[in-house]
């Protein structure tokens, strides 16, 4: 007697599946060819290869993260070093999609296909990449890197005036750049998105002795750099971009003052989306992290954490992003002013979200969801295959127990750092499962499976806020 085969590759049973539009519903996912082929009630006829019993868990679509830096310097990955732990962290922590920063003087034809390389070798996620623009070159080969190289997303730092960027080899620049940029950009579908602190403002504190002012040293690096030094920067590009009508995505917004900033800016001009971080929203300048918390821009007061909390509430915040940084822990040595910004932050990203936004503050899974995956994946132009689970998208899938206290602890992040900014701080969720296009890349606790990241070509980029969709 002959058998019909399964129709299908893998079914995720008796789970509560976080649906675009309808929010947390008792459903089984199905899966077929790496793809969402269906989702069904429970008791609904689909045989599969392989049948996970989730019971009692979430399963929510895999994490976009669309704010990472990766390599030793910070500028682009190399070597397995570079990618593995990083993509690991990924996804142990339910990332399934990054978008990860080059940062480069020389042109992106020369810094992308190495890049690229390295990370098809070994990364355990998909992933693309943002350019940074710094030169006249690279602003004329814009056309070319949308159409050609599938970027169609340029990071600009506008506190780079002068010579801030020479850590990273990148030059200085000034706003008619600024202006150049954008009008290029919203002539290609691209997006700009901005590093928005105002250098002048901050090279005026240094002399006037911000470091030295009283408090902890995270409290001394915030007044260096305070939330006017990048509200300013945020007013300014949101008028340049009005000029332009350039889509423009504010990333790591930290402060009350930026969010009324940008709110007002809205109102002239709808193409800016807003990004904050996991540590502006779980971190803040009374952390008793020191230097390890040093980071650009600064941590804020409590005050402005709460007031980011109240603008994802709101809806003012469109995603959250981790701005991972790999540097080892031992570059934060020699006092506040040697220590090099930034920390890990992938592997906690969804879990410090879901307790801090859905456990203790009450918002909506799908609210939150939202934050983390549908929405960089549309801003990002990966909303067609990323994002959400829906039939026909990418089968990018996170299982999730929340009910799972535990502490966060160097020992168990898989970054190559070798530390983390949340040392003991107690999390109430567990990333059980990450997959990855049908393929499991993490499950209780292990990476399992070869690494077998896809590239992400991405030739249109930017959101209008007014309709959800690609502009």
């Amino acid at each position: 007697m002959s058998t019909t085969p399964p129709t299908f590759d893998l079914r995720l049973h008796g789970g509560t599946v976080v649906l675009p539009g309808t929010g947390a519903q008792p459903a089984d996912v199905l899966v077929a060819d790496g793809r969402i082929a269906g989702i069904v009630a429970y008791d609904a006829p689909a045989a599969a290869t392989e049948t996970l019993d989730v019971t009692g868990r979430h399963v929510l679509p895999g994490v976009v993260d669309a704010h990472v830096h990766l390599g030793a310097d910070i500028t682009t990955p190399r070597t397995p070093e570079d990618v593995r732990p990083e993509t690991a962290a990924a996804a142990a922590g339910g990332v399934t999609s990054l978008i990860a920063y080059l940062m480069s003087a020389d042109p992106y034809d020369e810094v992308l296909p190495p890049a690229r390389a390295a990370m098809e070798a070994d990364a355990l996620v998909d992933f693309g990449f943002h350019c940074c623009i710094g030169t006249p070159e690279q602003l004329a080969a814009i056309p070319h890197y949308v159409e050609d190289l599938g970027v169609s997303s340029f990071k600009f730092f506008m506190n780079f005036r002068t010579d801030e960027g020479h850590r990273l080899g990148l030059p200085g620049n000034d706003d008619g750049f600024l202006l150049e940029l954008l009008e290029t950009a919203a002539a290609n579908g691209a997006v700009v998105n901005p590093h928005a602190e105002n250098a002048d403002l901050i090279k005026l504190l240094a002399r006037r002795g911000a470091l030295e002012s009283p408090g902890n040293d995270l409290q001394r690096w915030n007044a260096s750099r305070p939330d006017y030094v990048e509200a300013e920067a945020l007013e300014r590009i949101g008028f340049l971009s009005m000029l332009a009508k350039a889509d423009v995505h504010a990333v790591h917004v930290t402060n009350e003052m930026s969010l009324h900033v940008l709110r007002d800016v809205r109102a002239h001009q709808p193409k800016i989306s807003i990004e904050t971080c996991t540590h502006y929203l779980t971190l803040d300048t009374d952390a008793e992290i020191g230097v390890h918390g040093k980071v650009n821009p600064p941590l804020r007061p409590a005050t402005d954490r709460e007031a980011l909390w109240a603008a994802i509430e709101d809806g003012t915040i469109d995603t959250i992003g981790s701005d991972h940084v790999p540097r080892h822990g031992r570059f934060k040595e020699g006092g506040l002013a040697k220590a090099s910004p930034g920390f890990p932050g992938m592997q906690q990203l969804l879990p410090l979200v879901l307790t801090e936004g859905h456990l203790k503050r009450g918002i909506a899974l799908e609210r939150l969801v939202d934050l983390v995956s549908t929405r960089p994946a549309q801003i990002f132009g990966l909303g067609d295959r990323k994002g959400a689970i829906r039939p026909g998208a990418d089968a990018d899938l996170v299982v999730v127990d929340l009910d799972a206290p535990n502490t966060i602890a160097a020992e168990t992040e898989l970054a190559s750092a070798g530390f983390t900014p949340w040392e003991g701080v107690e999390v109430g969720v567990r990333v059980e499962r990450t997959i990855v296009r049908g393929r499991t890349v993490f499950a209780d606790g292990e990476i399992v499976g070869e690494a077998a990241g896809r590239y992400l070509p991405r030739h249109k980029s930017g959101v209008l806020r007014t309709t959800g969709d690609r502009a």
